[in-house]
């Protein structure tokens, strides 16, 4: 059986900041504990926080490994 594929965007992942956290721009409503995933469903981290204005959030995750750099740029899934 393959891996699980997410499929409910959330947002796009723009940088790492300097905490070592994973930041995304959200684009709908998603809480802290999610877990958030990329295009092929391999987990990259958990969100830790949710700031920012409340039409327009920012997601503060705790990467899953090393490689999660490899998202910034790209769509994240829930």
């Amino acid at each position: 059986m393959g891996p699980k594929i997410a499929h409910r965007p959330i947002g796009t992942a723009i940088h790492i900041a300097k905490s070592g956290r994973l930041i995304i721009k959200a684009k709908g409503d998603i809480r802290g504990g999610e877990l958030i995933f990329d295009e092929r469903g391999k987990k990259v981290g958990k969100v830790l926080e949710v700031f920012g204005p409340t039409r327009s959030p920012y997601l503060s995750v705790i990467p899953a490994d090393e490689d999660s750099k490899r998202v910034i740029g790209r769509l994240v899934y829930r």
